[in-house]
């Protein structure tokens, strides 16, 4: 049976995937689809790198959004006061692909996820456990060491598999442990053909940019924070959302809860602190990425967009 053949466009964060998915949606007839776990919440714009270029042409719709003049699905589509489940995104990422087949688009996920592009890739077939949001927080209280140590009696087959520092994940498979008494085998399922297309970029340049970037970004993630507590959101909630929203998320905590003007000014000046924290967080985070990317054996890597067309190319031309 043939296959119907989609595109994911992976990277380290700054890399440029989401200018290079848009290129190739209007070379290649093609719609995205948002393969990013933050940029799936509704308000986090600035942050997690959604909207924090000021050319962009945005419109908004019911079901997607248009972004110069190409529609992405799975973008602002779901409330930061509750978890988005990766369960979740693989049944909206279906639903998404299904319009742009019927649509006869090509299909063209965008995303330095990599949980995502795994479960795309490989088909993950996952167990049907609702959200609970009574016991989600209750475990949002305790430290990722404890709730690791807790999986790890529950069930060390799954521990193994899970990264200590990401809480979400930890949570999720407490939460199916505790229904199901451990997490099942994973099922498999492939049903695309896929090209995975990464974006190769020197460190040293990649470094500068996401730090040229930071800095500029800064005053609006504030900004966003303050919004975020607005609408309701705890400060813990906001810190768990990681990288910028952890550190700043942390400054403006300290800048609103203190009392006096002296204490104000000194948290206030101490600002450089926390974007370097911050800067060296998110290089950690990339070649993390990077290192997770270059275990995928089909990857192609790509030093520009004229190379990317050339491979695209080639990818519809085969037989499935």
């Amino acid at each position: 049976m043939t296959k119907q053949k989609i595109i994911f466009i992976t990277g380290p964060t700054s890399s440029g995937k989401s200018d290079l998915a848009i290129f190739l949606a209007k070379k290649f007839n093609g719609e995205i689809i948002n393969a990013d776990s933050r940029q799936v919440y509704k308000f986090l714009d600035i942050g997690s790198g959604k909207f924090d270029d000021q050319n962009l042409k945005i419109k908004f719709k019911k079901n997607y959004i248009i972004i110069n003049n190409i529609k992405h699905y799975l973008i602002s589509i779901a409330s930061p006061k509750k978890n988005y489940s990766l369960f979740r995104w693989l049944k909206d990422a279906e639903k998404s692909l299904s319009e742009i087949f019927k649509n006869n688009k090509l299909p063209i996920f965008s995303g330095g996820t990599n949980l995502y592009l795994k479960a795309i890739k490989e088909g993950w077939v996952l167990p049907h456990v609702g959200p609970n949001y009574k016991l989600r927080k209750k475990l949002e209280k305790l430290k990722e060491q404890n709730l690791y140590q807790e999986i790890k009696k529950l069930d060390p087959e799954r521990a193994k598999k899970l990264d200590i520092r990401n809480k979400r994940r930890l949570i999720r498979a407490l939460e199916i442990i505790y229904k199901l008494g451990k997490v099942p085998p994973l099922k498999k399922e492939k049903k695309y053909d896929i090209l995975i297309i990464a974006l190769k970029i020197d460190k040293e340049k990649l470094f500068k940019k996401i730090k040229k970037r930071l800095i500029k970004r800064v005053p609006k993630i504030i900004k966003e924070i303050k919004k975020l507590r607005r609408i309701g959101l705890s400060f813990n909630r906001i810190i768990n959302f990681g990288l910028e929203y952890k550190w700043f998320g942390m400054y403006v905590k300290l800048v609103s809860t203190s009392k006096t003007p002296s204490k104000y000014n000194e948290v206030k000046i101490n600002l450089d602190y926390y974007i370097s924290r911050c800067y060296m967080d998110i290089l950690r985070f990339a070649k993390r990425q990077i290192r997770e990317i270059k275990k995928i054996k089909e990857i192609f890597w790509v030093e520009n967009k004229k190379e990317a067309v050339k491979i695209v190319e080639n990818f519809l031309k085969q037989k499935s």
